[in-house]
């Protein structure tokens, strides 16, 4: 289920053909949709808004309750469609069931700590004490590497689980061999058509896997494979005592990895987020509670705050502090522990945004230079005064300026660069990163379509940026040739109502892949406008018939829409955005996140 891109030109919406960010303001409902929206409406008798959010994210009328009500049980797939999955849970079970050490090697994001948590915490109710190994993001790197396991196998080591790499750790691997150290892989990164020698490799992107999982972060295909252990073990007897692990206490984790990776909420990838947040809600575990409040998230959790709050305080301690921070914070059993890591965590968040704000200053004047001078398909920025772990923050800050794939590259003193790339829909950046390597252009590069990361020496940037500009120039072009934001429904303030609110919820949670409901309100009055906090504008919007809704418009103050709210108190405007709940001060109310803003008089081109 996901927006269609369709090849008829939708209506506009309100004539808006040029808005102040220059948006042609379209139906995200095309004719078809509209057909299968009555027939949701109709068949199930369920409100003609709910029914046009649905139809427009692919929902056809027979799935329609299904999918009102996304259910782990119906969408979770057998584990052992994936290829190697059967060999990697019989050789962890054979591990578990011998008492054997463990050794957990997890990436430094949110995918990574959550994926390593929920294995960790799923063997600690086994009785078992595994290390987890989360490498330092500066030293070490992205994924296994030699030391690593060397020290691993020296502490005691007798099986090695990667979480979130490990697709493509060749030279490690050669090391966990000759250390008889057997290695299973549990990923979801694109690779080729050759694989390192392990014990066993699970991952849906693999070139020979064909269960259609690939959609799946990899905290998702982690869960998977416990749910293939926990019925292995079962099988054997091991549960014939009582004490069998509770899966569904891990699905809290699940959803914050899943959100924090970006991968599509669709299919198991929506269950997941729906039932994790639930748990969430019930704050059983203790370090995500504490992180939760470190961030004074309020009310009831929702992908946006797992997204925005939640997660960048856990990528905080892999970018700028210590990596293991985020895996330990989410595996403690001590409240005390989790408040001291989550204060320490909400304080290198805040570093890391001072830090952020210096280095995108300077990319920024460096990606208009290039534009204005080249216009690269794909914008390359760099420094030697930048941290690694923040050049990915950079990537996609300069890619949401400009509409066109970005990195930012920080160089060490001897002119290695160490970059991360984001992207635009329908730009696949891993596929060019992969080829650019494959031509020697790159020392080490991979990733997906979305994001990639590379490392580069100073001398062939010029020549990658040339690459990309072959590679992708056309892909861009395609991608960028139309600036529509799509909209669900007109509404008034009269009709943004609480149970609106509630109804729309029927149809989340929304993130990546099932985008937010977006709704136009037509020549509202703007009654009140200010900047707030840092660069925000709110504003409050009046209705033909006196009712008001307050919105905000984020970090707006300096862009088109903001300063066009800002300059029309008094006037009216049609305003898009998204509706949310705004819980300050213990009332619910309902606020409008502001996406943009037309002027009546001058919609058309």
């Amino acid at each position: 289920m996901q927006d269609h891109s369709e090849e008829d030109v939708r209506r506009l919406v309100l004539g808006v053909a040029r808005s102040a960010n220059d948006n042609s303001w379209r139906e995200r409902l095309s004719s078809s949709d509209a057909r299968a929206a009555m027939a949701i409406s109709q068949t199930h008798g369920l409100p003609d808004v709910l029914a046009r959010v649905m139809a427009a994210r692919g929902v056809q009328p027979d799935e329609a309750l299904s999918f009102l009500e996304p259910s782990l049980k119906t969408l979770m797939p057998d584990p052992s469609g994936l290829v190697d999955m059967d060999a990697a849970v019989a050789r962890v079970a054979d591990a578990v069931q011998a008492g054997k050490k463990i050794a957990i090697f997890g990436d430094y994001d949110v995918d990574g700590a959550t994926s390593s948590a929920i294995f960790a915490k799923y063997l600690q109710w086994l009785g078992l004490n595994p290390v987890i190994h989360i490498p330092d993001r500066i030293i070490e790197g992205y994924g296994p590497n030699g030391p690593a396991i060397e020290a691993l196998r020296e502490g005691g080591a007798e099986l090695l689980v990667t979480l979130d790499c490990g697709s493509t750790s060749f030279e490690a691997f050669e090391t966990a061999q000759k250390l008889n150290l057997d290695v299973v892989v549990i990923d979801h990164h694109q690779v080729g058509e050759t694989l390192p020698d392990v014990r066993a490799l699970v991952n849906p992107n693999r070139q020979d896997d064909l269960s259609g999982q690939g959609h799946l972060a990899a905290v998702g295909v982690t869960f998977l494979f416990l749910v293939g252990l926990n019925r292995e073990l079962r099988q054997r007897g091991a549960f014939q005592n009582g004490g069998q692990p509770d899966l569904m206490a891990l699905l809290d984790l699940v959803a914050l990895g899943t959100v924090c990776d970006v991968v599509p909420l669709q299919g198991l990838n929506r269950a997941y987020v729906t039932r994790g947040l639930e748990v969430m809600h019930q704050r059983r575990n203790y370090g995500l509670t504490a992180l939760a409040d470190a961030a004074r998230v309020s009310g009831k959790p929702a992908p946006y705050h797992l997204g925005f709050l939640v997660g960048p305080r856990i990528n905080a301690g892999g970018r700028i502090g210590d990596a293991a921070l985020g895996a330990r914070l989410l595996t403690t059993e001590d409240p005390h522990e989790a408040r001291t890591i989550a204060e320490r965590l909400d304080q290198l968040n805040s570093e890391r945004q001072a830090m952020e704000a210096h280095m995108l200053e300077q990319a920024g004047a460096e990606a208009a230079l290039a534009i204005e001078t080249r216009d690269p398909a794909v914008l390359l920025t760099g420094s030697d005064d930048w941290h690694p772990g923040i050049v990915g923050l950079i990537a996609s800050r300069l890619k949401e300026a400009h509409r066109r794939p970005s990195f930012a590259i920080a160089f060490d003193e001897t002119g290695k660069g160490t970059g991360s790339g984001r992207s635009i829909p329908g730009v696949d950046l891993g596929r060019a990163v992969r080829k650019a390597v494959e031509g020697g252009l790159l020392e080490k590069g991979g990733g997906h379509a979305m994001a990639a990361g590379l490392t580069v020496r100073r001398e062939r940037t010029e020549e990658l940026e040339a690459f990309f500009n072959q590679e992708l120039k056309e892909d861009v072009a395609t991608a960028t040739a139309t600036r529509d934001l799509k909209i669900d429904a007109a509404l008034t303030a009269t009709g943004a109502t609480l149970d609106l609110l509630e109804l729309l919820e029927k149809a989340g949670p929304y993130g990546a892949g099932h985008s937010e409901p977006v709704f136009a309100f037509p020549a509202h009055r703007v009654s009140f406008a200010d900047v707030v906090g840092k660069g925000h504008v709110r504003a409050t919007l009046a209705a033909g018939d006196g009712t008001s809704l307050k919105g905000i418009c984020f970090k707006a103050d300096d862009k088109p829409h903001g300063r066009m709210l800002l300059e029309g108190r008094g006037r009216n405007l049609h305003v898009a955005g998204s509706l949310s709940i705004d819980t300050w001060q213990g009332t619910p109310k309902v606020q409008l996140r502001i996406l943009d803003v037309a002027d009546p008089q001058k919609t058309r081109l």
